[in-house]
């Protein structure tokens, strides 16, 4: 039974790498090509104002990196030297462990990262708004860090964290969005191709972590069936997209490893 990751290539081989150590025959199919913006000008207004934020909400690890790429060299912000300036500490949220992972990477210390705990059912923007929801106060700012469709032209748009940018409106703040990175449809040779297509019907398990990936992979095969295809999804809302275009098996798990191993081993 071979496991199909679809995450962009920078997040799919350490999953791929993980399963395979656990036994599985995992292979990275990606669905999402990860590109920087076109003009980086918005990326960098925000730094200009970064201590103006109280939390900056990164949606992915994606979106740290090209935030971060574009670090002013005397921004220190997100380290202890912060603290002992009058300015507001600024909080680095995240939704999970991979953009967590993300943002120490990019030099944020530990202790200004919110996050939901590792027990967490879920990591996704309601699991963070659980931890931090209670201490937003009205005339906070914000910023959400996030991409965008490639078919999105204007900087400011982008996919994804709707629901967490109108809880912090419903309580007061204010809320910027930039978007750092572009989510694009891969540029699949005939051998990828060819994978997708056999894992239709071959008793493969897709792992899905983003409803973009399903709509991009009925793009790139608008022809092909899926009521024999199986899938793993980490998120209601993946499920619905998976099951709406005709997935004949969708499972829903929690999305670290252990349970996504789990989940893909009960489906034998």
């Amino acid at each position: 039974m071979r496991v199909i990751v679809t995450r962009p290539a920078r997040d799919a081989a350490p999953w791929v790498d993980a399963m395979v150590a656990t036994g599985l025959d995992a292979v990275a199919l990606p669905l999402i090509a990860v590109e920087p913006v076109a003009d980086p000008e918005p990326i960098r207004q925000a730094w200009s104002r970064i201590a103006s934020y109280s939390g900056v909400m990164f949606v992915s690890g994606n979106a740290v990196e090209h935030f971060f790429m574009q670090k002013p060299a005397l921004a220190h912000v997100f380290i202890a030297q912060k603290a002992i300036t009058d300015t507001a500490l600024t909080k680095a949220l995240a939704t999970g462990p991979g953009t967590v992972q993300a943002l120490l990477k990019a030099g944020v210390e530990a202790g200004f990262i919110e996050t939901p705990s590792a027990e967490a059912g879920q990591f996704d923007s309601e699991a963070l708004w659980q931890v931090m929801g209670a201490s937003v106060k009205a005339g906070q700012r914000f910023l959400i860090v996030r991409g965008q469709d490639g078919s999105d032209l204007q900087a400011n748009a982008g996919v994804g964290r709707d629901w967490f940018a109108s809880q912090l409106k419903g309580s007061g703040a204010h809320v910027d969005l930039v978007a750092t990175y572009r989510r694009c449809l891969p540029p699949w040779c005939d051998t990828e191709r060819s994978l997708a297509v056999s894992a239709a019907t071959d008793e493969s398990v897709w792992l899905f972590s983003s409803s973009q990936a399903i709509v991009n992979l009925t793009a790139l095969l608008p022809a092909q069936s899926w009521e024999r295809a199986r899938a793993v999804v980490t998120h209601a809302r993946i499920a619905a997209a998976a099951r709406q275009v005709g997935f004949g098996v969708v499972c829903e798990s929690r999305p670290t490893l252990a349970d996504t191993v789990a989940s893909i081993e009960s489906m034998r």
